[in-house]
């Protein structure tokens, strides 16, 4: 069985898989002006189409494809992008009628509805979808609940209303709403919303290192990579990472110690905050709730924090950042980012693998040591939470001088909850961690597999490192200093 067979949940991930692959390719040989030619080929030889109407429209899509491989619109600031072209299959109107309506003689929906668009013919109630103004109203005086209400998968998984229906009915993403989580990447049945790729700079960026003589280039590996390859260890991966060109592999875990550690103190000092460390959880609160942006932690998320530790001890040094998540990428562009240089995906890393030939369950294991327990569980809900109610134990702060109460909110929705009552000040925590994702970064939109997550492996993960204090984890970081 190959690969990624045994990895991927979809054939969405797999085309995604495939346009990624041969992007990869073509740089390795040199070729990529004839990338937006030969790939869908490669991929749609036909003369029958296998995904949609005809072989020239899948071949259309596939270019598409391969334009957010190679980098996407330079244009759109968003790292998540609508194909119109590949958006053309959900049901646009959200109201239908279903069997269970039986024809009774109140008509309540008909009277519900302002518009008229309610008609009631042959026993059965039927709606105008040219007078629909989907407000629902008729759904909610059905006694039968039989009218029902459809929502494109995208906007289900939206959980913060950023996409709507552009006029020719394909999605619309309000990029000053979205946060980049990419929930809607992965729930798109057509694969119709993808995230831009930087695996071209990553790949220029080791290159140019000229096989790391020039400078070092630093793979900084998020810690829910426990819970990503399943056919490999993680050492094993390590090793692949070496393979395929990065010089060292560090732990983002270490920058989870030392955002922990940095982070409890500060709440000390300022009696009440919400986490700094996931990006889409910061937008948020930007876009949403802008009277609580000065409660945000002012550390750097653990990503960033360990590649500015990575440039003090080697300034010429560049770092690449490996996890599950989309708005890694938007971070990494912002300007107070000066750490890390490139973002790459799981997803990512799995097709540089297989372009690559690199069979990392064949490989042996490489040694991972840098992070403390508590900065490994930052890869599931909650783990930040305890990490800092342990850095206050390590920091001395007696709970009788202050006690953390924190909040972990799993998923977009529970932060928003969160966020509602501090920003009225009914919230009785003094700690909000909040992860877009639910499950925390283990359910990251660019993971290889989105079943459920079983948190006990980051746990697992973590107690490989429980001899290791925070301060023991951070330890090499303050003598570097």
């Amino acid at each position: 069985m190959q690969i990624t067979e045994r990895n991927f949940d979809t054939n969405v991930q797999m085309l995604k898989y495939k346009v990624l692959k041969g992007v990869v390719e073509h740089f390795d040989q040199g070729t990529l002006e004839s990338a937006y030619r030969d790939i869908p080929m490669d991929i749609a030889p036909g003369p029958k189409p296998t995904t949609r109407c005809c072989v020239y429209k899948e071949r259309a899509i596939i270019t598409e494809r391969v334009r957010m491989a190679m980098g996407g619109d330079k244009e759109n600031a968003n790292v998540i992008e609508v194909l119109r072209i590949a958006c053309d299959e959900c049901t646009v109107n959200r109201y239908h009628v279903g069997s269970a309506c039986r024809g009774c003689i109140a008509h309540r929906c008909e009277h519900a509805c302002p518009t008229g668009a309610i008609e009631v013919r042959d026993g059965k109630a039927r709606i105008n979808q040219e007078k629909c103004i989907e407000c629902g109203k008729c759904a909610t005086a059905c006694p039968y609940t039989a009218i029902m209400k459809y929502t494109r998968p995208c906007e289900n998984a939206c959980k913060i209303g950023a996409i709507s229906m552009h006029r020719d009915n394909s999605a619309k993403i309000d990029n000053d709403k979205c946060i980049s989580c990419g929930a809607c990447v992965y729930q798109c049945p057509f694969g119709a919303i993808v995230d831009k790729s930087f695996l071209l700079d990553a790949l220029t960026i080791m290159r140019e290192s000229e096989n790391n003589t020039k400078y070092k280039v630093y793979a900084v590996v998020a810690p829910s990579i426990s819970s990503q390859f399943s056919y490999a260890k993680t050492g094993q991966v390590v090793t692949g990472l070496r393979k395929i060109g990065f010089h060292s592999v560090i732990e983002a875990a270490l920058g989870a110690d030392m955002v922990a550690y940095a982070e409890a103190a500060e709440l000390v000092e300022k009696g009440f905050l919400t986490s700094s460390c996931c990006p889409a959880f910061v937008a948020y609160i930007k876009s949403a709730f802008p009277g609580l942006v000065d409660k945000i932690s002012h550390n750097p998320s653990p990503m960033e924090a360990v590649a500015r530790f990575i440039k003090q001890t080697d300034p010429t040094a560049k770092c690449v950042f490996v996890g599950p998540c989309t708005a890694k990428k938007m971070e990494f562009q912002q300007e107070h980012i000066t750490g890390i240089d490139c973002v790459i995906t799981f997803e990512e890393l799995q097709a540089l693998f297989d372009a690559r030939e690199v069979n990392v369950e064949n490989l042996e294991e490489s040694l991972l040591d840098n992070a403390s327990y508590y900065g490994r569980i930052f890869a599931r809900s909650g783990g930040l939470s305890d990490a800092v109610a342990e850095a206050l134990k390590e920091h001395g702060i007696p709970e009788d001088q202050f006690k953390a109460n924190p909040i972990a909110c799993d998923g977009i929705e529970e932060c928003r909850i969160a966020l509602l009552k501090a920003n009225k000040n009914l919230l009785p925590n003094n700690f909000i961690e909040g992860m877009a994702c639910v499950g925390g970064c283990i359910g990251g939109a660019a993971c290889v597999t989105h079943g459920p997550k079983d948190k006990t492996e980051v746990n697992k993960y973590g107690q490989l490192a429980k001899e290791k204090t925070i301060l023991d984890a951070i330890a090499v970081t303050q003598i570097a200093k």
